[in-house]
């Protein structure tokens, strides 16, 4: 059964929802939200540049089946949710290359339902 986690940022944008299907990563952003998960408690993936209904404050998603944890990323896929929602038609090029988005500020905070 899919689990649903808000992703907060340093810059304190709107919580992002992300929404992950695999058993693993479920148990992994658990672990993230318990404070037991210390390295990778980032978020990354590919985004798909249409709104997701458990995303109501962006009008853009992560592909639940690319979601995955990092410690640390390259600076090329970093960039703050406004940014991205502000700039959602140049993603793909120098922008995002191939719609993969590494933001290093993230972090899950909360299992929501």
């Amino acid at each position: 059964m899919p689990a649903r986690f808000a992703v907060g940022f340093v810059a304190k944008d709107a919580p992002f929802i992300i929404e992950l299907q695999d058993e693993a990563k479920i148990r992994h952003a658990r672990r993230i939200v318990a404070g037991s998960e210390r390295l990778k408690v980032h978020v990354h993936g590919t985004i798909v540049a249409m709104p997701a209904t458990y995303n109501p404050d962006y009008s853009f998603h992560l592909d639940p089946e690319t979601i995955d944890f990092f410690e640390l990323a390259a600076e090329v896929c970093d960039a703050a949710p406004r940014y991205v929602e502000a700039h959602l038609a140049e993603i793909g090029g120098a922008f995002l290359p191939d719609a993969h988005w590494c933001p290093w500020a993230s972090r899950v905070e909360a299992e929501v339902t």
